[in-house]
């Protein structure tokens, strides 16, 4: 393009040498050849500097393709060993998983059976449970039966203990009124005492009868009397009474008496019915003798001797309603 203007001027020249129509001709195709070819150099050079354009451009974009493709190369890389890492990492989960699932399948198989084992001691407790709350139920039953029975037994013993607490009373008041009713014959030859919750009247052989006899004297005959006075006034109240001797044995049997036994029997009987006579009960008297079996001293003296020849009056006051406590204690227990 630069060697154009030389190019003119040999045709300007070659020109001005050819006659003048021809040479005009060919000017205008000259320069309408120039013209053309000016404007094929414009849009030549349009296209060059559009060419340029797209080629910088595209030389940008290669670049940045470039770069991308680096990147992503490296990206690339940097996937690749995580990936490489991931399926290392998937392959041990995997096998820890496979290791997991077998532990699992044998700690289920061990789980199952302590599971059916403590299903079975369950079931084993919850029975046992049942029995106790069975028994406890039961025990509860007894023990509430138990404990009315000992609330209907402490009423009973407390009823039992009044009643004996009352006869106790009544020995104590039947006693100071025999003692008071008996004061002027009191002594060796008489006393009064409580024993066993009875009061025991006791007389001496010299008191009530001569040696060998079975008739009581005139002094006897009093004490007795007054006795059977203070027993009227007490209707509640049984006498027994008891003869006793001494140990020396009949020298000469004769009649009804054969030996001590007699003696004492004779005795008692002589004794109840004198107080029978004075005014006791005959229903509430009993004669009994004991002979020599039964004596307060050894017989070993004349004094000894003496005290074992005695009759004894035993008052005992009548003990129905302590009688019938007991007894209902008796069948309530044997309930």
């Amino acid at each position: 393009m630069k060697h154009f203007p030389a190019f003119a001027f040999c045709t300007l020249l070659a020109a001005s040498a050819l006659p003048g129509c021809v040479a005009s001709k060919k000017y205008d195709d000259l320069k309408a050849r120039q013209a053309a070819t000016e404007q094929a150099k414009t849009e030549s050079e349009q296209q060059y500097r559009k060419a340029v354009a797209e080629l910088k451009k595209s030389s940008d974009e290669v670049a940045q393709l470039r770069l991308e493709t680096r990147r992503l190369v490296d990206d690339s890389t940097e996937t690749g060993r995580s990936l490489r890492r991931t399926r290392q990492l998937n392959a041990q989960l995997t096998d820890s998983y496979d290791k997991l699932l077998k532990n699992s399948d044998r700690a289920m198989a061990d789980k199952s059976a302590d599971y059916n084992k403590v299903a079975k001691d369950l079931a084993r407790r919850e029975a046992e449970l049942g029995e106790l709350d069975t028994n406890l139920r039961k025990s509860r039953a007894d023990i509430d039966k138990l404990t009315a029975d000992l609330t209907a037994r402490e009423a009973r013993l407390a009823e039992l203990q009044k009643a004996l607490a009352e006869k106790d009373r009544a020995v104590d008041a039947l006693k100071a009124s025999v003692s008071n009713a008996l004061r002027g014959f009191q002594g060796t030859d008489l006393q009064v005492k409580m024993k066993d919750g009875k009061v025991y009247v006791s007389l001496s052989e010299q008191l009530l009868f001569k040696s060998g006899s079975t008739k009581v004297d005139p002094k006897g005959q009093e004490a007795l009397k007054q006795l059977a006075t203070v027993l009227q006034q007490q209707p509640d109240v049984n006498v027994v009474v008891e003869g006793h001797t001494d140990n020396v044995p009949f020298s000469r049997p004769a009649g009804a008496m054969q030996d001590n036994w007699d003696l004492s029997v004779l005795r008692a009987t002589e004794i109840a019915r004198l107080l029978t006579t004075g005014g006791v009960a005959p229903e509430r008297v009993t004669a009994s003798g004991r002979s020599q079996y039964v004596p307060v001293a050894a017989n070993d003296s004349p004094q000894n001797k003496a005290l074992n020849r005695r009759t004894e009056i035993i008052l005992t006051p009548k003990l129905n309603e302590l009688l019938k406590i007991l007894d209902s204690n008796s069948t309530a227990g044997g309930k």
